[in-house]
């Protein structure tokens, strides 16, 4: 049986994005082969169409599919999966790096995938796996925020930053979001409690004794992350999204100086924290924003918007409407 899927044979520029016709794939033991309504677009599409992080491409093999969110219905399961039934709608993280979810059908491991949250569609599911789950990872997993901490998150406005300042609330936190001041209204509508304009204003100045500072804007720079340590508390941690740069001896010392940790948190896409994800949602405690919705043949269009930096909020390849 064949399918269509959003190819690239070599890395590149947006236009190196095929729409092709491929085998649809087989779910071994341990997976799921999902019937694809919507996949979210994430900066880290981005980066491996254009092959210009080596530690992302390194390993992987062309051709291939972009696309690692997504949302959609299991067609079926592998012999050994459990939890989930034919019929089923779900969302979550296909395997990465590999394969991708920018086709009418994508197979992921089982645990990588939770029932949709029921209160909102397809597409506006397939835009919160990732984003949602790296901001889980950092912040519970290796930040271990706990009620009534205070965090400073860097990059609040972002697809990350606000479904981490969103969590961080629902938790008892109290939180401090930088962002651009036109951002302001938009973490005030999500519950931050502060907010700091990154373009006019010093947090370092303006903020002290935070429990966790949460690194999730693009910027890499390590004197901006000794600013980020000089607010920390004793014992207080520092985790970033970026892991691909890492701290140096300078960071280090100044966290060891303040008994402090500093953690690189890697995306760790567990069923258990998407059915977290999912309550958090369907109670509205956690607000889900619209997408800008391309159907799946504009892909090329989408990245080059995205690059652009010239449209808001999260982007999403429509692959099937809703009946």
């Amino acid at each position: 049986m064949f399918m269509k899927a959003i190819r690239i044979s070599e890395f590149g520029l947006p236009k190196v994005m095929e729409l092709k016709e491929i085998d649809r794939p087989v779910p071994k033991s341990d997976e799921i082969l999902v019937k694809v309504y919507a996949s979210g677009i994430n900066p880290v599409d981005l980066v491996i169409r254009a092959g210009s992080n080596p530690a992302l491409s390194y390993n992987l093999s062309l051709p291939m599919t972009l696309g690692w969110d997504t949302a959609g219905i299991i067609e079926e399961l592998g012999d050994e999966v459990a939890g989930f039934q034919k019929g089923d709608a779900v969302y979550g993280v296909p395997n990465f790096p590999g394969d991708g979810s920018y086709a009418e059908y994508v197979v992921a491991k089982a645990s990588q995938f939770a029932l949709k949250p029921k209160n909102i569609c397809f597409n506006d599911a397939a835009g919160i796996p990732l984003a949602a789950l790296t901001a889980w990872t950092a912040m519970f997993e290796f930040g271990k925020l706990k009620m009534g901490q205070r965090i400073l998150i860097q990059g609040a406005s972002g697809s990350v930053g606000g479904f981490a300042v969103q969590f961080a609330k629902s938790m008892g936190a109290y939180v401090i979001g930088t962002a651009s001041a036109d951002s302001f209204d938009y973490l005030r509508q999500i519950g931050a409690d502060e907010f700091i304009d990154y373009k006019t204003q010093k947090f370092e100045d303006l903020v002290s004794e935070v429990d966790i500072v949460l690194e999730v804007s693009s910027v890499r720079d390590n004197n901006e992350r000794l600013k980020s340590v000089k607010v920390l508390k004793k014992n207080g941690i520092l985790v970033s999204v970026n892991t691909d740069f890492a701290f140096n001896d300078e960071v280090l010392q100044a966290l060891d100086r303040k008994n402090g940790k500093g953690e690189l948190s890697a995306n760790q896409p567990r069923k258990k924290w998407l059915e977290e994800i999912k309550k958090l949602i369907e109670t509205e405690k956690v607000n889900v924003p619209k997408g800008v919705v391309f159907p799946l043949e504009n892909a090329i269009e989408a990245h080059s918007l995205m690059e652009s930096k010239s449209a808001k909020g999260k982007m999403i390849l429509q692959v099937r409407k809703e009946n």
